[in-house]
């Protein structure tokens, strides 16, 4: 029999030699307290041994939507150890959500927030769920109960990489999300890459407050600190005051765009109270150059911008190590070490450095498709094997991968193509402005017109008017903005990305029907 290649195995073989250290320390919330390397074994054991009592079928989905706790991470594990396959999904989700997952999933166990479960077993149990646990976020709930009773030790399920280790569901703003497949090896693969590539190592201390329900600090996060045996000091809710608290015991920081600008709305953010870091890592939505530079003057560290998808974990990473080259604010840097990531143009044809296209990828990180949608998967394929990301971005002659947008942001306006990041870059850097988003809708006459919606800084005045008048002296005419507004805030989804589907449905009438 070939080795194993359980997922669980590989996190294991990083705890260190001496399993009573701690391994976790959950500061706050009811969940608060201490958790060694041996907590992390036994409660996974006990875990998996309940799942494999239920004498569930090969390939079974475990679904899980809880607040955010050391012991949802450990069902996350023991999911794993068993060998099934997690899903793990948004605590924001409402009825309808959960109802299409449940019922596109078909997931054997589902566990949930006790609060929501007399309506989420109903529709678990209507979608043909036979089993519905309950996990609270102060250690309570009848999935820790049943487990109790199972024993602390297990043999972890023998699995090859290709098997499917779980199923992230996308965001869906473009019509209804898609379970991306990840298996054993598409994860192990990134989290040794980037083990290696960020320098990962034993003593280090992460402090993790991203939700757990979503690649970044599921995934990244989590398994980092697993495969180096480095302590994570864990936050229930990002809470800048309680990050700046233990930042000196601390060497690694993970974060949204969001965080980084509410750590700088703190004046406990200093060189001093950053002096143990080695690393600050920002991803899942593109960082501002505003944020990227204060932050450099204020904590004396720069930023590591990364790029990755639900579809395929990591795939680029401005460098960690000097030698590797500079951090560069408003790039992702390099593709990471066995990842091919390419620029093309309409006709599938390599763009010049330099030129704007769509970014295809491919490595043994990325996914193998979309649960139950094959035709969705091919289409999103090309001959050759690489996966079209949907994002348009560009490489600069040093390789450097810069991302522009989505391709379906991607506005057409009298036949011309508008990239929104160019002009929302070219908004961000006028006197005032906090941030901006750009979107098109419907016009009779341009097919799209471009709105842009801005974001004040505190205190600040912005004259729309005024700005489109100095954008006409900036820019091409085609791309100035139709119209302008100046709002309190943007929507934002759960990790900080602005939901521009949202402002095209806000806007799409403006300029009639």
């Amino acid at each position: 029999m070939t080795s194993n290649q359980n997922l669980f195995v590989a996190l294991r073989k990083g705890f260190p030699a001496n399993l009573d250290a701690i391994a976790i320390e959950a500061v706050d919330g009811p969940g608060a307290g201490l958790y060694t390397w041996r907590d992390i074994e036994r409660a996974t054991a006990m875990l998996a041994n309940l799942l494999d009592s239920l004498e569930l079928p090969a390939g079974s989905r475990i679904a899980v939507q809880t607040e955010k706790s050391v012991e949802a991470l450990l069902l996350y594990l023991a999911v794993l150890r068993a060998g099934y396959v997690y899903l793990p999904l948004n605590t924001a989700y409402q009825a309808g959500e959960i109802e299409y997952f449940v019922g596109n999933a078909e997931p054997a166990v589902v566990v949930c927030s006790g609060r929501n479960f007399h309506w989420v077993s109903k529709i678990a149990f209507r979608a043909g769920t036979q089993h519905v646990f309950t996990l609270n976020d102060d250690r309570s709930g009848s999935l820790l109960a049943r487990a109790a009773q199972h024993s602390d030790r297990h043999e972890p399920a023998q699995r090859a990489a290709g098997d499917l280790a779980a199923i992230l569901y996308t965001s869906g703003t473009t019509g209804r999300s898609k379970g991306a497949m990840l298996s054993h090896g598409n994860l192990l693969s990134n989290a040794l890459t980037l083990r290696d590539y960020w320098g990962w190592r034993a003593g280090d201390v992460l402090i993790h407050a991203l939700p757990i329900f979503h690649v970044h600090g599921l995934f990244v996060a989590s398994h980092g600190a697993l495969l180096s045996g480095s302590k994570m000091v864990w936050l229930a809710r990002f809470e800048p005051k309680l990050v700046l608290a233990h930042l000196p015991e601390a060497t690694l920081f993970m974060g949204v765009p969001t965080l980084y600008v509410r750590l700088l709305a703190e004046p406990g953010l200093t060189r001093a109270a950053c002096r143990h870091m080695r690393l600050f890592i920002s991803g899942s939505a593109p960082l501002l150059i505003e944020t990227f530079n204060a932050f450099r003057e204020r904590s004396g560290h720069t930023i590591l911008e990364r790029y990755g998808m639900s579809e395929t974990v990591m795939l680029s990473s401005n460098p960690y190590r000097a030698e590797d080259g500079e951090r560069r604010g408003g790039t992702v840097g390099f593709p990471l070490p066995g990842v091919g990531l390419r620029v093309v143009d309409d006709q599938g044809r390599p763009c010049a450095r330099g030129e704007i296209g769509g970014i295809e990828v491919t490595g043994p990180n990325v996914f193998a498709g979309y649960w139950r949608m094959p035709e969705k998967t091919k289409e999103e394929f090309t001959a050759d094997g690489w996966f079209k990301t949907g994002d348009v971005g560009k490489i600069d002659e040093r390789g450097t991968v810069t991302i522009i947008g989505r391709s379906k942001d991607l506005i057409i306006s009298g036949g011309f193509n508008v990239y929104p990041a160019e002009i929302e870059s070219t908004i961000n850097a006028m006197p005032g402005v906090a941030e901006s988003a750009v979107v098109g809708v419907p016009h009779p006459d341009f097919g799209e017109a471009v709105v842009a919606v801005v974001v004040a800084k505190p205190g600040a005045a912005v004259d729309g008017a005024a700005m489109t008048a100095a954008l006409k002296t900036q820019i091409a005419n085609f791309k100035v903005p139709k119209r302008l507004f100046v709002v309190d805030d943007l929507p934002r989804n759960a990790m900080g990305k602005v939901q521009k589907n949202l402002l095209r449905e806000q806007h799409k009438g403006l300029f009639g029907d």
